[in-house]
């Protein structure tokens, strides 16, 4: 018998390609709103009760789009960002403190103000102070986690990338799919993130689940890169246009939007220590490289 692990929001682009890779080792137990369950409604939760022979809670589910979720914040607690985020994570993490389940709680990067000059990076220690709604949430959720009571793991990643999915684009697709139509783009200067190759993130989450480990794990790309450097990676690697490139700024490009931090250099040396190979921006891509050369990728 598989161990079973019961998942929320696992129809999405990570939890899709979770459940691909690790398919094998667990039986996955998918709840989503077409099965019933809504997060923000916590009696629907109450399906995770009978699940006794499941020991772990697997929490993808929740409201992404970053200025989406600015648009809420004027309805505060009201909003879907508040209502997903923070209400939704709360209530799945009392029902896991109620039936004695571990949780895993997905976060993101966004949690921190970006404020650290360019060759510093963020650990686990780090105080987040998010700057924006979405961010806000996410860390409100992560704080809703830790304080329900509940066995944790929660789980910061960023920019995730894989070789294909159906339903949405990631933005290593997005921005190959416009070069490869020949179309223009603005890729921004002033922001430094850690894209984080999916297949690497399954991993790390099979390694913390095998070694029942607790506590925040920063599970991001070794590499720290601009936009801007990310797109001329992407057309160097899939030998796209490079002059179709155009360097912008944050100010620019996300004007009337949502603030996005300057540097999101997170230090995955936590999760490296557990034996997961979190793979830099360049292997990345080689490596999507090689799974799109291949029938089932």
């Amino acid at each position: 018998m598989k161990p079973k692990i019961i998942g929320l929001g696992l129809s999405g682009l990570i939890g899709s390609r979770i459940t691909q890779l690790l398919g094998g080792k667990y039986e996955f137990v998918s709840l989503s709103r077409s099965a019933g369950v809504d997060i923000t409604k916590k009696e629907t939760l109450d399906v995770i009760k009978t699940y006794k022979d499941a020991n772990f809670v697997l929490h993808f589910a929740a409201k992404a789009d970053v200025d989406g979720c600015e648009k809420d914040k004027d309805l505060g607690l009201n909003g879907d960002a508040w209502r997903i985020n923070v209400g939704g994570t709360r209530n799945v993490s009392e029902i896991c403190r109620e039936t004695g389940k571990k949780m895993i709680y997905v976060s993101t990067d966004f949690v921190f103000d970006g404020q650290k000059p360019e060759e510093e990076s963020y650990s686990e220690e780090d105080r987040p102070s998010p700057i924006n709604w979405y961010a806000k949430t996410k860390y409100e959720g992560e704080k809703a986690v830790k304080g329900s009571g509940a066995d944790c793991i929660i789980v910061r990643t960023a920019y995730p990338y894989r070789a294909k999915h159906d339903v949405k684009k990631d933005f290593v697709r997005v921005i190959w799919d416009k070069l490869n139509d020949d179309l223009e783009i603005k890729a921004v200067t002033d922001h430094i993130f850690c894209p984080t190759f999916i297949d690497d993130l399954a991993f790390a989450l099979d390694k913390l689940i095998e070694n029942d480990e607790a506590g925040i794990y920063h599970v991001v790309g070794s590499s720290a890169i601009s936009p801007y450097g990310a797109a001329l990676k992407i057309a160097d690697i899939f030998g796209l246009n490079k002059d179709k490139i155009r360097k912008t700024t944050r100010e620019e490009f996300f004007k009337d939007r949502a603030p996005r931090p300057y540097n999101l250099n997170l230090k995955n040396d936590k999760i490296k220590q557990l034996g997961v190979e979190m793979r830099g921006f360049d292997d990345g891509l080689l490596e999507i490289k090689r799974q799109l050369s291949e029938p089932n990728p």
